[in-house]
């Protein structure tokens, strides 16, 4: 069934491929802009200001709300901490409310993190495992509860765990693979921190997964199913570029260059997607070397 969906952040790297995945298989995809429209396809809203228009949500069947402004750029000052915070929750809570206000027949795919678990070492994580400690745990559980209008008023509302997301162009990778190509992709600190990968390919499918779903609704996250060591991913991408992955970066260096970011950066979260695997979703990179032959082609 060809459906409508509006999509906050689809100017983002997520965003801008689930949006061209959907317009592919015959979807009509509207984006919900804050600057003034320049295209037909294209929508104003003031999430600051919790103003969505009519417009906006009419005729949509479901909503992926990934709006937010980027974790990776900047140190975690006081003043972007509360600019990473708001420009989540704010937005987030307008649609939620606008949902709850007469449209709950809309599906609520909302985005989320894996940040939520904070560092826990080699612990296995799922969708029923408690919080973790730090920003970004406080940051994913006020962006998930900003959804509660919407899930309290009887919407189905999906939350979108989102692990680090590999792609050949922007996100992680994009300051990663440069870096690897010239030989210093090395461990980021010990090395040991398990990160919890997709392929962009496998996001933008368990996005429209979760779209085509709605059943599914609470936490559901989006990682693939082999979690593996940071030194792993440095080692096989050096591999792949024939170029040489040893020196590591050592965690004081990181902690001066990226400020609070750098925890997150050595954390360690093994997640695993049982919710997405158990509803019948199949990866197409479902491990690390079938990611990489993609992520880096011969």
């Amino acid at each position: 069934m060809t459906q409508r969906v509006a999509i906050t952040g689809a100017s983002g790297l997520v965003g801008g491929a689930l949006s061209s995945s959907l317009r592919a298989r015959g979807d009509e995809v509207i984006h919900l802009v804050r600057r003034t429209p320049r295209a037909p396809h294209e929508v104003q809203w003031d999430p600051a200001a919790g103003t969505v228009p009519s417009a906006a949500l009419a005729g949509v069947t479901a909503v992926v709300n990934l709006a937010g402004a980027p974790i990776n750029e900047g140190r975690w000052t006081p003043a972007r901490k509360h600019e990473l915070l708001h420009s989540r929750t704010d937005g987030t809570s307008a649609l939620a409310s606008a949902i709850a206000a007469g449209r709950t027949d809309i599906r609520l795919v909302n985005g989320s993190a894996v940040g939520i678990y904070g560092d826990r070492g080699d612990e296995i994580l799922t969708e029923e495992s408690a919080p973790g400690t730090g920003f970004l745990r406080e940051l994913v559980q006020a962006w998930e509860g900003a959804t509660a209008p919407a899930a309290g008023a009887g919407a189905s509302v999906a939350l979108a765990r989102t692990g680090i997301v590999f792609s050949r162009e922007g996100g992680a990778m994009g300051r990663v693979l440069p870096l690897a190509r010239l030989g210093l992709g090395g461990p980021l600190g010990s090395g040991r921190q398990w990160w919890p990968w997709i392929s962009l390919v496998d996001e933008v499918a368990a996005l429209t997964h979760l779209i085509d779903r709605p059943d599914i609704v609470g936490p559901v996250i989006l990682s693939a199913p082999a979690p593996a060591r940071q030194r792993a991913v440095a080692k096989a991408l050096g591999a792949r570029l024939h170029r040489p992955a040893i020196l590591p970066v050592p965690s004081p260096a990181l902690k001066l260059v990226l400020g609070g970011m750098a925890t997150e950066v050595l954390g360690s979260k093994r997640v695993s997607p049982g919710r997405l695997v158990d509803s019948g979703f199949t990866f197409a990179h479902p491990d690390l070397g079938s990611c990489l032959e993609w992520l880096v082609p011969r």
